[in-house]
């Protein structure tokens, strides 16, 4: 390749990926986002078989958010440590939307995923 082709090259090979990082969003925005998802969900969230509105089972998890943050050092560890089982019993939350029943590590994931989807 020719020397200035080459440069050419690598000039843009650099923007594109400065580009496409500065699209990427930290860990505290999806955090953020995860959790503002669930305070304005319509979905009901099932813990220990219990039935909680979105605001009421964002406001459990942003207190064991605050228990594991030292523990948490990724989008997928807060899903993993503070949204997706009770610590206490072990089970599995859930969440309901409409008929429709899944872990909540799933709902999240989803989340998760369509909001990177849009960065």
């Amino acid at each position: 390749m020719r020397p200035h082709l080459r440069s050419a090259f690598l000039a843009l090979a650099t923007v594109a990926t400065l580009s496409s990082s500065a699209l990427a969003f930290t860990m505290d925005e999806e955090i953020n986002h995860l959790l503002d998802a669930i305070s304005a969900s319509p979905c009901t969230f099932i813990r220990n078989g219990v039935s909680y509105d979105g605001r009421a089972a964002v406001e459990h998890i942003r207190m064991k958010y605050e228990y594991y943050r030292l523990e948490i050092h990724s989008t997928d560890d807060f899903i993993a440590l503070a949204a997706t089982k009770s610590m206490m019993s072990g089970r599995p939350y859930l969440v309901q939307c409409g008929a429709q029943s899944m872990p909540a590590a799933d709902w999240l994931k989803r989340e998760l995923a369509a909001f990177r989807q849009h960065s």
